[in-house]
């Protein structure tokens, strides 16, 4: 016999060691099944599981449970991150804290401190493993994969030579994100835009006497960077400047310096901000420095870096030199107020760039790096030649690859669209190295050597530099299926390592990548990239994107303020992996954020309860019958089954059938939903009410094995336990059974709708007796007028004891008994309660009469703040919806009191 409750903390370790000593897990590349593969994106190594992975876990263990009950070879690969930035990061603050060294990198030099985050990670992940186990996660640890596994640097070096042959990288010095902090570049993703109140200054760049006319002012948040500016841009259809346009000018600024700036024209300007004119500052913004590209030939100076790495004003800043950012924008400023140039500040919000690990504002600056060129046409893609950029936008153009939701797609070709050359090299120690290196003097006369592996000979020095992390893990779903042995053999080239891996023969391209929106572009995008350029193959078939969790307030969960936020480790403590894997998936729709709070993981562990529950009633009516569980295999003729039991089969079947469309279809929150109905609402407090007493056994197990199959890829943890319980003799775990197929022969939507029509009338006398406050426990009497009388006085046994009736009336002619409750259901039947002597009816009108009146000034109240135009204009739209909810719930209220009413007439 099952306990008397469910105990996640004594299952759930139990059956995940039964599942993986099974084998269940382990795909098989020989198979001949059709192959399902997902690539599990990989959590930092060091990292611990916050929310987001535990909705990405949920959301692809059912992808793949489903896959692998529906007789397909699936593979989840699981694996994580070397993190680059944020790995490095970690380990360097540990050491400062508890080695009180100021600077480990010169402390340790780059050969030890690598050694030591070695360490540190191999300590580490160990934590994310056991975590991601925690979920129920049933990928395939055999092929557990790291993005610094010697096979997968070997994919990395790989395809770096691959590019720089074929022309696509190269070295040049362009403006990129540079954290003064980290010392480093980073990517746009690693950066957070914070929005704060600023200061706007406009001051006079030309003079009225070097103009001719009027002086010329340009507004600028930055003004310490016009020291480093070469030119002022302008709109070519802005009357105001067209006269200055290709004239040039010298600028003397305060601080000593002087500058040759010339009058361009761009389309980029927005001629509404500031004086529609504004300062090119070409080494100091990456917008400045597309356009002094385009109008080289037009200025006449080259652009000067005024901002150092270490965030000090530079010597081209003159006096101001070695200054940080803040104090030479002060003297700046007060430079031109001394000369008289400058006009009153403005204060207006603006959005600044932080760095999002060492929350230090970032700084363009210009710096030799290494870039993948995205525009250069040398990529073959179904017989064209292309560049990156297009073959990107081209299979999903085509459907090649398609992003759940489709509306994502829009804003993929827009980011597409304006895509710039990728810098992927980093100044830090830990990850992937450029392999490159140098032997010789000097820039211009260095021998550079690119491979593979080290070159020969003495007095190579390899490149400092590490790559950017997206380069390797845009590699994942492919150079993880790449066989490691292969990998060690430098005799074979990349396409001998494709052709020759039978894991990546087998399952590649993937089936789906499941992934938060929010990395849609830098990386579910570098990864269409990187595979159709080095494999030919697109990476996946399917993107499904997964919204952001929010609060129940809808605020965004942020680590600063531990109050919004919710440990998954802690749930499933508390609750258990199941609830909190559904908690997360009904009411989630792809690429919107949704909201998740204890009290909703909370009814989800009341719906696990309800089944354990469910399943031990069906195992106390086969005991009562000295029936086996195990020994059922086959159901009864129909014609020998009960309204009910034919009513639930039915009801199963079209379960199925919805079910498996809905998964086919990614639609995971929508069949969750329908599940969930089923269980607690028709099979629990229906079927099984129904049955008590009167139970076919044969039909209670089928139909309770057929839930736990359909719930298995939600609920995989108290299913898989019940279905011990439940299992035909023989069967194995039932994470390795068959999904159930539609049997026709069991529907029998008839019966499905007779049943209906006894649960709509029980349900209607039910509400009647609550609705006017009959005592629970009180018998009463009901009259029924309907034409279906054969059939409600066929089981007038169950609605009497279900409804706990004293009489009940049932005639094709009934008439309305003076003083009762009376409702109408669809196809004329009239459902009748007589209320007299059951309640003080002077005293319930009375009371009705009260309650009425209450809410109708509470519903003048609402409808007076809902007309207010002020309220609307100003409150949160948050504020707005909880009154008009407010005011819905009055208006139903309002109307039931006064239907309950008419019955005291």
């Amino acid at each position: 016999m099952l306990p008397k409750a469910y105990d996640p903390q004594a299952t759930e370790d139990r059956i995940y060691k039964l599942w993986e000593e099974s084998g269940a897990f382990r795909a098989d590349a020989r198979s001949a099944k059709e192959a399902f593969a997902v690539s599990m994106p990989p959590p930092n190594a060091t990292g611990q599981l916050h929310l987001g992975h535990a909705v990405m876990l949920a959301l692809e263990d059912i992808f793949v449970r489903f896959a692998r009950m529906r007789g397909k070879e699936a593979l989840w690969l699981p694996g994580t991150d070397h993190a680059a930035i944020a790995t490095e990061s970690v380990v360097i603050k540990k050491i400062q804290k508890e080695e009180k060294v100021k600077d480990p990198r010169t402390h340790y030099g780059r050969e030890k401190l690598v050694e030591k985050i070695a360490e540190f990670v191999e300590k580490s992940q160990g934590t994310i493993r056991s975590q991601i186990r925690k979920m129920g996660s049933s990928c395939d640890w055999s092929r557990e994969r790291y993005t610094l596994d010697p096979a997968l640097s070997r994919c990395v070096n790989e395809v770096f030579v691959k590019m720089y042959k074929d022309g696509l990288i190269y070295r040049g010095n362009r403006v990129v994100n540079w954290d003064t902090a980290l010392q480093t570049t980073i990517s746009d993703d690693e950066i957070e835009y914070v929005d704060r109140e600023g200061t706007l200054w406009t001051f006079e760049y030309l003079s009225a006497k070097q103009t001719g006319g009027e002086p010329l002012f340009v507004a600028t948040s930055r003004p310490e960077t016009k020291l480093g500016d070469n030119a002022i841009i302008v709109h070519p259809d802005d009357e105001r400047y067209q006269h200055l346009v290709g004239r040039h000018f010298e600028v003397e600024w305060p601080g000593g310096v002087t500058r040759h700036v010339t009058v361009i024209a761009d389309h980029t300007v927005d001629r509404a901000f500031g004086t529609g004119a504004i300062g090119c500052t070409p080494f100091h913004s990456k917008v400045d420095f597309e356009i002094w590209q385009r109008h080289k030939e037009e200025i006449l100076s080259e652009p000067l870096q005024v901002i150092g790495e270490d965030g000090l004003m530079t010597e081209h800043a003159g006096d101001f030199a070695g200054l940080s950012i803040e104090h030479c924008r002060e003297h700046f400023v007060a430079g031109l107020q001394a000369q008289g140039r400058l006009l009153p500040e403005e204060k207006y919000v603006q959005p600044l760039s932080i760095s999002y690990r060492s929350k230090q504002p970032v700084e363009p600056i210009p710096k030799l790096q290494w870039f993948i060129d995205v525009n250069k046409k040398v990529v073959s893609w179904k017989g064209k030649m292309m560049s990156l950029k297009e073959v990107m936008q081209e299979v999903v153009r085509c459907g090649d690859v398609r992003i759940i939701p489709d509306r994502f797609a829009k804003t993929y070709f827009q980011w597409i669209d304006n895509l710039q050359d990728w810098c992927i090299s980093r100044q830090i120690w830990w990850g992937h190295r450029v392999p490159v290196w140098y032997r010789g003097e000097g820039d211009g006369e260095r021998e550079t050597y690119v491979g593979v592996a080290p070159p020969a000979g003495a007095g190579w020095e390899q490149d400092p530099d590490t790559l950017d992390t997206w380069f390797s893990s845009g590699l994942w779903t492919w150079s993880t299926l790449i066989d490691p042995v292969l990998a060690g053999d430098f005799s074979l080239s990349l396409e001998d390592l494709l052709r020759q891996s039978s894991d990546f023969r087998k399952f590649h391209p993937t089936s789906v990548m499941e992934t938060g929106y929010d990395i849609l572009f830098f990386w579910v995008a570098r990864m269409i990239l990187m595979s159709t350029y080095a494999t030919g193959q697109i990476p996946f078939k399917t993107v499904y994107l997964h919204g952001l969790v929010r609060t129940r307030e809808g605020k965004k969960m942020s680590k600063s303020d531990p109050q919004t936020c919710i440990d998954p480790l802690e749930i499933i403590a508390e609750c258990g992996a199941d609830a909190l894997r559904m908690s997360m998936i009904v009411g989630q729709s792809p690429g919107n954020d949704f909201r998740l709070y204890k009290e909703k993981i909370g009814g989800y562990r009341n719906f696990v309860n309800k089944l354990w529950n469910a399943s031990r009633f069906v195992l106390l009516e086969c005991e009562k019958a000295e029936v086996d569980p195990h020994t059922i295999t086959k159901l009864p003729d129909l014609k020998e089954l009960s309204l009910a039991d034919r009513a639930v089969l039915h009801a199963s079947e079209v379960l199925i059938e919805e079910a498996t469309q809905g998964l086919e279809e990614y639609r995971l929150s929508e069949v969750g939903e329908r599940l969930y109905s089923f269980v607690w609402d028709f099979f629990c407090d229906w079927y099984l009410e129904l049955s008590k007493g009167n139970a076919n056994h044969a039909v209670l197990v089928h139909v309770l094995r057929r839930i736990l199959k359909l719930l298995h890829p939600y609920c995989p943890f108290v299913t898989e336990e019940l279905w011990i319980a439940f299992k035909p003799v023989n069967a194995e775990l039932l994470i390795t059974e068959a999904w159930p197929t539609v049997k026709e022969e069991r529907k029998d939507p008839d019966a499905y709708s007779d049943f209906s029509l006894v649960i709509a009338v029980i349900s209607a006398i039910r509400s009647l007796r609550a609705d006017h406050g009959v005592e629970p426990g009180a018998k009463v009497s009901a009259i029924i007028h309907a034409d279906c009388v054969k059939l409600l006085t066929s089981q007038r046994a169950h609605i009497e004891r279900i409804a706990r009736l004293s009489d009940l009336t049932v005639d094709a002619k009934a008439k309305k008994h003076a003083h009762a409750a009376s409702t109408f259901l669809t196809g004329g039947i009239e459902v009748h309660v007589p209320l007299e002597g059951l309640i003080d009816l002077e005293k319930e009108r009375t009371k009705l009469t009260k309650e009425l009146k209450d809410v109708e000034r509470f519903l003048t109240s609402i409808q007076a703040k809902l007309t207010n135009k002020k309220f609307l204009e100003n409150a949160p739209e948050e504020v707005v919806a909880l009154e008009k909810e407010k005011l819905t719930n009055a208006q139903e209220k309002a109307a039931k009191l006064q239907a309950r009413l008419k019955t005291f007439a």
